[in-house]
C-alpha cells in the first residue's frame, strides 16, 4: 500500500497591515549623476542597457502580437466575453512577466548582465502601455497600437523599490553610503570646502567583521562579514549583477550638486537614507561624454519634495490674497486680471499682468533658430554626401554636366548630389531612411543637435515655472481660464507657439495654484464667449485681427485680451469639475464696473504690475494669412464650426452646452 502524498501547504494571506506610503502617496525625485569613467564599468553599464533593451524589445513583440489576436477574436468575445480572449492569450500584467521570464531564460547571454528582477519590472512598463490601449480612460479615449520602440530611445531602465517593512531588502540598484561619508570623503575630514574631482574613485567595498547585536549559544558577542549594507563612506549605486554574472557587483560612484543653492535640497533628499524609495538607471545623450551617453541614478524619495523658503512663503502670502482673477491664454502674449473678490475698493484695487517675450528674448529665439536651420542644413548634407546613390541631381548639377558632355569632356563626379530621393512612381523612396550610411559627423552632430534641444526645452520649463510664481503672487492662488484646445492653435500658427509657450505657461499655472492651496479652474468657451463679451453685459463681435475691444453700450474700451482675464474672473459653475457648466455672471461684472469706473479702465488698457517679461507691443497676435477665396463674410447660421477663437468641441474638451443659467441683462446706456 502506497503510503498517502502529503498535501501541499501554501502560504496564508499576510495578517501584517499593508505598508501605505506616508504624506498621501507624495514622493519626489532627485537626479544624481554618476561618475562612470572606467572603460571596464562604462563597457558594462552599456551592456546592461544593451540587454534590458533586447528582453524589452521581445516582450513588445509578443505584447503586440497578443493584441493583434485579441481584436481579431471578435466572434469569440461576443460569445464568451473579453475577459476571457484576454486571459486565454495571456494579455495580463503576470502573463507578460513570465513572457519576460522565458527570454531570460532562453537567451542564456542575457543572464550575464540582466536580473529577473529588472526583467519583471521591464514587463510592467509594456504591460502599462497595452493596458492604455485596451482598456478607454474616463474620456472614453484609448491609445494607440503598441509597437516597438527604437534601440536609441531606450533611456531608462526602471529599478525595484525597497521594502519598509523587511529590513535590507533592496534586488536591482539600491543607494549604499552616507552624505555624511560622501562629504567628509571629499573634503578632507571637513577641513576645505567639498571638491569632488572630475574622475571619482570607486568607493571600496566594506571589509573585516561587524557585530550584529545579538549573543551566540556560548554567550558571546555575534559577528558576521561586512556587506554594501554597513557602507557609510561616499554615496555610490551598486547593481549585483546577473545571476550568471563572474564580475561582481557593479559600484558606481555618485557625483552630487554641489552648485550655489544646492546643498539645503541635497540635505532633504539624501541625509535620511528611511526616506529613500527607489533608484532608476537612466542615460541621457550626451556628445562630448564617452560613449555619447551620460548615466544618472534618479533617486525616488517619500515625502514632498524640497521647497525653497522664499517660495514657500510667496505661496503662503498668495494663499492669504482674497481675490478672484481671470486667465486668458494666447499665441502671443498670457493675459491676467484679478480683483478683490468682496468687490470693496477699501480692500484693494483691481491688477492687471501681460506676459510676453522680451526683445532679449526674441533675439535670442533668433539665434537659436538660425542655429538650429543650419544644423538641419549641415545633417542635410552630411546624409547626401554618404548616400550619393540615392539622390539625384540638382537643375544646376544637371545643366553642367549637359555643358560638360557637349564639349566633350568627361563627367565630373557629384559629392552632394542637390537633387530629389530617388522615389518609386508613387513617390516612396526605393530605400528606406533608416537604411541609409550615416558618418560619424552626422551622428555627433545629430546628438548636440538633441542635447541643445533638450536644454532649450528645460530653459522653456524653468521660465514658466518663474512665470506661474510671479502671477500667483500678485493675484493669488484661485483663476479661471478658458478651457481651449492648444492643438488647434498649433494648426493654425505652428511652431510660433513653441516661442511664447502658453499651454505650457497655463500648465506651470495651474500646478503652483493647487501648490497654494487654490485652484486653476477651466470654463468652456462656448457658454461663455468671454472674447465676445463686455463687462456690461453686451455682446460685442470681434473678429481675431481685431485686438482692441470697443463697447458701444458703456464705451469700454481697451485691450480684447485684457478684457476676456476681466470676465474670466466673474465666470460661475455650477460644477467646478465640469467646465460645461460655466457662466458669465454679468450682474457681478457689470457691478465691478460702476464700483471701480475708471480704476478698471484704466487697468484695461495698460498692464499695471511690473514684469521683466512685458514689452512694448503686448498685445498684438499673429494672424494666420487667409486665403483670398475665404474672404466672403461669414454668418452664424451657415457656420457650425467654431471660429479660431474659440475651441473645437471635441470628446476629450468642453463642448456646446445645452441650456446656459446665467443670461444677459437688457442693459441701457449710461
Amino acid at each position: 500500500m502506497q503510503a498517502a502524498q502529503t498535501q501541499r501547504k501554501f502560504r496564508g494571506k499576510n495578517k501584517a497591515p499593508k505598508w501605505k506610503k506616508p504624506d498621501d502617496g507624495q514622493v519626489s525625485v532627485m537626479v544624481l549623476p554618476l561618475a562612470v569613467t572606467d572603460p571596464a564599468e562604462l563597457a558594462r553599464v552599456e551592456k546592461l542597457f544593451g540587454a534590458m533593451w533586447s528582453v524589452k524589445r521581445a516582450v513588445q513583440r509578443d505584447a503586440r502580437a497578443k493584441v493583434d489576436g485579441y481584436w481579431a477574436a471578435k466572434q469569440e468575445r461576443d460569445e464568451h466575453g473579453a475577459k476571457v480572449v484576454r486571459q486565454r492569450l495571456g494579455l495580463s500584467r503576470e502573463a507578460l512577466e513570465r513572457c519576460a521570464y522565458k527570454h531570460l531564460e532562453a537567451s542564456g547571454h542575457l543572464k550575464h548582465h540582466a536580473s529577473k528582477a529588472l526583467a519583471m519590472h521591464i514587463a510592467d512598463e509594456v504591460w502599462n502601455g497595452v493596458q492604455r490601449h485596451l482598456f478607454p480612460d474616463a474620456t472614453g479615449k484609448r491609445h494607440g497600437r503598441p509597437k516597438t520602440g527604437r534601440r536609441h530611445d531606450f533611456t531608462r531602465i526602471p529599478g525595484r523599490a525597497r521594502s519598509h517593512t523587511t529590513e535590507r531588502k533592496w534586488e536591482t540598484f539600491r543607494l549604499v553610503g552616507t552624505l555624511h561619508g560622501h562629504t567628509m570623503a571629499y573634503t578632507d575630514g571637513g577641513q576645505h570646502s567639498l571638491q569632488q574631482p572630475l574622475r571619482m574613485p570607486v568607493p571600496a567595498a566594506p571589509s573585516g567583521t561587524v557585530p550584529t547585536g545579538k549573543a551566540t549559544t556560548s554567550g558571546k558577542p555575534g559577528r558576521r562579514k561586512a556587506t554594501w549594507w554597513d557602507h557609510t563612506g561616499p554615496l555610490a549605486v551598486m547593481f549585483a549583477g546577473g545571476p550568471e554574472s563572474g564580475r561582481g557587483d557593479l559600484v558606481l560612484p555618485v557625483r552630487i550638486p554641489q552648485q550655489p543653492g544646492q546643498w539645503a535640497r541635497v540635505e532633504h533628499c539624501l541625509a535620511n537614507p528611511g526616506r529613500w524609495h527607489k533608484v532608476d538607471l537612466v542615460r541621457r545623450r550626451k556628445a562630448s561624454a564617452p560613449g555619447g551617453w551620460v548615466y544618472e541614478a534618479h533617486l525616488m524619495t517619500l515625502g514632498p519634495g524640497y521647497t525653497a523658503p522664499a517660495v514657500r512663503q510667496m505661496r503662503e502670502q498668495a494663499a492669504a490674497l482674497d481675490r478672484i482673477g481671470g486667465v486668458d491664454g494666447n499665441v502671443s502674449n498670457v493675459s491676467i486680471v484679478s480683483l478683490p473678490s468682496s468687490l470693496d475698493p477699501s480692500e484693494g484695487a483691481p491688477a492687471s499682468t501681460e506676459i510676453t517675450l522680451s526683445p532679449e528674448e526674441r533675439a535670442l529665439l533668433e539665434r537659436e533658430a538660425k542655429r538650429r536651420r543650419d544644423r538641419a542644413r549641415a545633417l542635410e548634407r552630411s546624409r547626401r554626401a554618404t548616400n550619393t546613390g540615392q539622390y539625384g541631381l540638382s537643375k544646376k548639377q544637371a545643366k553642367r554636366a549637359e555643358r560638360r558632355a557637349a564639349k566633350g569632356l568627361g563627367c565630373k563626379a557629384v559629392t552632394v548630389p542637390g537633387g530629389a530621393r530617388v522615389a518609386r512612381v508613387d513617390g516612396v523612396p526605393k530605400q528606406a531612411f533608416r537604411r541609409d550610411r550615416l558618418s560619424t559627423g552626422y551622428r555627433d552632430l545629430r546628438a548636440r543637435q538633441a542635447e541643445h534641444a533638450a536644454s532649450m526645452a528645460e530653459h522653456r520649463r524653468h521660465r514658466a515655472r518663474q512665470v506661474a510664481r510671479e502671477i500667483i503672487a500678485a493675484h493669488g492662488a484661485v483663476l479661471v481660464v478658458e478651457d481651449c484646445d492648444i492643438r488647434t492653435w498649433y494648426r493654425l500658427w505652428g511652431k510660433r507657439l513653441s516661442q511664447t509657450t502658453p499651454g505650457l505657461l497655463i500648465a506651470a499655472l495651474a500646478r503652483e495654484c493647487q501648490a497654494s492651496g487654490g485652484r486653476l479652474v477651466r470654463a468652456s468657451t462656448w457658454s461663455t464667449a468671454l472674447s465676445q463679451h463686455c463687462l456690461c453685459g453686451e455682446r460685442v463681435n470681434k473678429s481675431l485681427r481685431e485686438r482692441e475691444h470697443k463697447c458701444i453700450a458703456c464705451g469700454l474700451a481697451g485691450k480684447r485680451d485684457l478684457v476676456s482675464a476681466a470676465l474670466a474672473a466673474f465666470v460661475r459653475f455650477a460644477d467646478a469639475d465640469d467646465p460645461k457648466t460655466a457662466y458669465l455672471d454679468t450682474t457681478a461684472s457689470r457691478h465691478a464696473q460702476i464700483v471701480y469706473a475708471e480704476g478698471l479702465e484704466e487697468v484695461l488698457r495698460e498692464s499695471t504690475t511690473p514684469s521683466q517679461n512685458t514689452a512694448c507691443g503686448a498685445g498684438r497676435v499673429a494672424v494666420p494669412r487667409q486665403r483670398r477665396v475665404t474672404s466672403a463674410p461669414r454668418t452664424a447660421g451657415r457656420r457650425s464650426r467654431a471660429t479660431p477663437d474659440e475651441t473645437r468641441p471635441k470628446r476629450d474638451h468642453a463642448g456646446k452646452p445645452g441650456h446656459r443659467p446665467g443670461c444677459n441683462p437688457q442693459l441701457t446706456l449710461w
